[in-house]
């Protein structure tokens, strides 16, 4: 509890999420004390030059346009030929590749784990910045190096506000309502919304834990869209039972009924919704991938490589969620996929969804049941858990 109170300024989470969550930003000194960023700039630039990083370049001067974004993976030269200033570099997704960010991560479970997005790293030196801006997302901005100026304004920026023909959508005219120079350890939250503009004053490392929300949009045309797949939507509508009607602009009772019929037709209960948004919030992301194992294991050498390693590693690029129907019955969804828990598997199901780390005598009284034990190699084979070596 203390480290909550630390991370959150000496606020419960209680009053963090009542007074802040998605209402105020909130600046936290020193909310990790002695913090000491587990990458150098160096080591920033030779991520955004693998092939399987994402990660940008921005470019507010120095480039061929004002605002020029570049897109990974670079060759080592472009960051040996860069002006001194003026520029930002960007790896999304830090906590695949570096364990001590996915393990950041845990700092921040007093918040639900399907709302988590990534963790992303941006270095820059003096003068770098993204521009003014604001995100459709929660978002910690941690201080990893050096000091950023931030500049914060409430007033969400409409389409007009922003600089034409960008592919960033950076604010014409910005309007500072309160300022702050964060050191290292130093943390910044920002609800969605809120306008921001951050500019580095020597070399510096920002930490961005942020938080997403899927659109209204993607969660009804998600679900519409996998409800559809019950009917043959290739038959077209057929009325052999129509009737003569004397005003030919008229949609007859008989063919509302039957359209309102067709659409309460798709399946609303609350047991198919909720198992829909399991499998929907943890699914793996289109253009995303989960790194498979080079070898499957059969589970008697699954326990013997488990025992061995002494621990096991929930993987980056799998997101885990579960909860307990009315029914009872506790449901597990790891990448998309369901699986239902019986016995000791409801306690399982929160190990495996709330941390990130398992050691061998944590999870030893639940390998000798066979159920258990095929789920956690079936998990492992799938890439959703790993030995650290490997």
């Amino acid at each position: 509890m203390n480290d909550i109170k630390t991370l959150l300024g000496g606020l419960s989470v209680e009053e963090f999420l009542e007074k802040y969550w998605q209402k105020e930003p909130l600046l936290i000194r020193q909310a990790f004390p002695g913090y000491q960023c587990p990458v150098t700039p160096e080591e920033i630039a030779g991520l955004a030059c693998e092939e399987d990083v994402e990660s940008r370049l921005i470019m507010e001067q120095g480039g061929a346009t004002p605002w020029q974004v570049e897109h990974g993976p670079f060759a080592e030269e472009r960051f040996t030929n860069l002006p001194a200033t003026h520029w930002t570099v960007l790896v999304q997704e830090i906590n695949k590749h570096v364990p001590e960010f996915a393990l950041l991560q845990d700092r921040f479970s007093f918040l639900p784990n399907w709302r988590l997005d990534d963790v992303m790293v941006s270095y820059a030196p003096e003068h770098g910045t993204v521009g003014p801006h604001a995100d459709n997302y929660d978002v910690f901005l941690i201080q990893g190096a050096g000091h950023r100026r931030w500049q914060i304004n409430r007033q969400e920026p409409t389409d007009d506000d922003l600089l034409p023909d960008l592919p960033l959508k950076i604010m014409k005219n910005f309007e500072t309502e309160e300022e702050w120079v964060l050191e290292p350890g130093d943390m910044l939250y920002l609800p969605p919304g809120v306008a921001h503009y951050g500019v580095a004053l020597d070399d510096c490392i920002t930490v961005s834990v942020g938080y997403r929300a899927p659109t209204l949009g993607a969660i009804l045309s998600g679900y519409v869209g996998d409800a559809l797949a019950q009917f043959d939507t290739d038959v077209f509508y057929r009325d052999p039972d129509l009737k003569a009607q004397d005003a030919p602009g008229e949609i007859a009772l008989d063919a509302r009924e039957e359209f309102r019929e067709l659409i309460r037709s798709i399946p609303m209960d609350d047991e198919r919704i909720d198992r829909w948004f399991g499998s929907y919030i943890t699914d793996v992301r289109p253009g995303h991938y989960v790194p498979e194992p080079e070898e499957e294991l059969r589970p008697k050498k699954f326990k013997d490589e488990f025992r061995r390693h002494g621990e096991l590693w929930r993987s980056e690029y799998t997101r885990y969620a579960h909860y307990t129907d009315a029914a009872g019955i506790t449901r597990l969804y790891v990448a998309g996929e369901e699986y239902e828990m019986y016995g000791d598997g409801p306690k399982v199901a929160r190990l495996l969804a709330g941390q990130r780390v398992f050691r061998f005598k944590e999870l030893a009284p639940y390998l000798d049941d066979k159920d258990l034990l095929e789920l956690l190699t079936d998990l492992y084979n799938l890439g959703a858990l790993y030995f650290p070596e490997d």
